[in-house]
């Protein structure tokens, strides 16, 4: 039977796809967005600048960025050398959709992509892809990263899991959405781009990717549903007839746009120690935002619940004086 052998967990912020030096540039895009206070309720870039602890200035000098920077490339690094070393068949990608390929006219809470491959697209037509044409170059060449240079490339997809996958998931009455193709012209978003291109650096393993929508209401999953789907994911992987080694990725996280290291060492200690019930049991008022994409490594949790977290790197990204940024994370289950 196929089983997993490997987790792990990796953001994708952009912060990882530039220099450390350019880490407070963000502020003018992070000046425009909306924000949360960390128990949820909506904030402005100001007020949170009011509210900003006195240590925070410490945290924004270009000696602490770089070194964030570097601890957040050698993680970056060791999760790449895991997942080669392991010598996978197939790699579950849980991930989120930033209104990229699926919008308000068809949102799916939980989508398993079944196609023959998954493009990546170096010339996106989305409004995403409209947005960042409107932002400076630096914020430009950090989006391009997530996708492919010059021409389109088709990554393979484990078609024939990800069929039974689909079917396993409906006798566990999960009704979850499938598809088989992208529109046309488009390719795959962020969270499956950055796998592709900076985790896998382009490495042609079949993935199978499992969409959430982590962002957008009214049908965001629930902590608990995120994890008792893990779980089924696992069961799936067990019951499948063909001897596969799988790996099981989650994409993105932790906190942000406003970094609460608080809610990332609690998510870190439960995942540490598989305490599901406090991950079950975050508040949805937490989980929004940037913040949302924990779901996804609550996901990953469940279907990892039988190995054991190895090792883990949190590297709290501040980069603006309003403490906005990333809480990077990097970890891998054995």
């Amino acid at each position: 039977m196929a089983r997993v052998v490997l987790g792990i967990g990796t953001s994708h912020t952009p912060m990882l796809n530039v220099g450390a030096e350019e880490w407070p540039l963000f502020e003018e895009l992070d000046r425009r967005r909306p924000h949360l206070h960390k128990d949820g309720r909506p904030a402005s870039y100001d007020e949170l600048l009011a509210i900003a602890p006195p240590t925070l200035p410490a945290e924004l000098t270009s000696e602490r960025m770089a070194s964030r920077h570097g601890e957040a490339m050698a993680a970056l690094e060791r999760l790449r050398e895991d997942l080669l070393r392991a010598d996978v068949d197939a790699i579950v990608v849980i991930g989120d959709d930033q209104k990229e390929i699926y919008g308000e006219h068809n949102m799916p809470s939980v989508l398993v992509y079944r196609g023959e491959t998954i493009a990546n697209v170096p010339n996106r037509t989305t409004a995403v892809a409209a947005d960042w044409a409107k932002r400076p170059a630096w914020s430009r060449r950090a989006s391009a990263r997530y996708y492919e240079e010059r021409e389109i490339r088709h990554y393979p997809v484990h078609a024939g899991f990800a069929h039974h996958l689909i079917g396993a998931l409906i006798d566990r009455e999960f009704d979850v959405a499938s598809a088989n193709a992208l529109p046309d012209g488009e390719g795959e978003g962020h969270a499956f781009g950055f796998v592709h291109r900076r985790l896998m650096n382009g490495a042609a393993i079949p993935i199978v990717p499992v969409f959430l929508n982590t962002y957008y209401p009214p049908n965001q999953p629930s902590p608990r549903r995120c994890y008792r789907l893990g779980r089924a994911i696992r069961e799936a992987v067990e019951a499948y007839p063909e001897d596969l080694r799988i790996a099981v990725v989650a994409s993105g996280g932790l906190s942000h746009f406003t970094v609460d290291e608080a809610l990332d060492r609690e998510v870190i200690r439960a995942l540490k120690e598989k305490d599901f019930n406090a991950l079950e049991g975050l508040r949805r008022e937490q989980l929004n935002a940037g913040s949302s994409e924990i779901r996804n490594w609550i996901c990953a949790a469940g279907a990892l619940e039988h190995l054991d977290m190895r090792w883990v790197r949190y590297c709290p990204g501040y980069r603006t004086p309003a403490g906005t940024g990333t809480g990077m994370c990097f970890a891998s289950w054995e």
